[in-house]
């Protein structure tokens, strides 16, 4: 548990037996645990989004990629608290990736790091160039324009796949359509949404 003995409470839930000539023999059972959770104070929302700007910055000049990095924290209010890393500079494709992939793992990296250097857990998103905004833009008016196909066709319309998020917000921009219905499909990076005409 990593933790010295004055830390901890020892129960002793049996003493065990030693027996006679070994037989018979039973071991003590002993319980430990911790006397209080050891306290860990997050830092401010503002200090986490300074170490994620840095952490970012450094990954990006291990990389070799010349950028400027600007960090946004929303400290919540009605919304959850989260802190938003954009990315700036030229020729910039190399941290996007395939659909957003290499961005996504540049992502989960930095929050990782972060989390272990601050021992917080707010949200850390990393966009670069406004590229998640756009793409999410164009793929809810994408869904929409599929979505009027399949209700012509009366046949279903597949999405290549996508990330959780991505396939979420086709979820929600079809929600109150009354036409159709969307369901995910296939499994790990596979998994996509598919359209499909409700039965009348």
């Amino acid at each position: 548990m990593g933790l010295s003995r004055e830390e901890v409470a020892v129960n002793v839930v049996s003493e065990g037996r030693s027996g006679i000539l070994g037989l018979g023999a039973e071991p003590a059972v002993v319980q430990v645990s911790p006397l209080t959770a050891p306290a860990v104070v997050a830092e401010s929302i503002g200090n986490v989004a300074e170490t994620a700007k840095g952490v970012l910055e450094k990954l990006l000049d291990l990389m070799g990629v010349p950028a400027t990095v600007t960090s946004q924290a929303n400290e919540g209010g009605e919304a959850p608290a989260s802190i938003t890393l954009n990315v700036s500079g030229e020729d910039l494709g190399i941290l996007i990736g395939r659909r957003g992939l290499t961005l996504s793992s540049l992502q989960y990296v930095v929050r990782l790091m972060v989390s272990n250097q601050t021992k917080s857990r707010e949200p850390i998103l990393i966009d670069v160039e406004g590229y998640k905004e756009r793409r999410y833009r164009n793929l809810e008016a994408y869904a929409r324009q599929m979505a009027e196909a399949v209700k012509m066709s009366r046949k279903p319309f597949t999405f290549e796949p996508m990330s959780s998020f991505e396939r979420r917000l086709i979820h929600v921009a079809l929600s109150n359509d009354p036409d159709v219905t969307t369901e995910s499909m296939g499994e790990g990076e596979d998994r996509k949404v598919v359209i499909l005409p409700k039965m009348s």
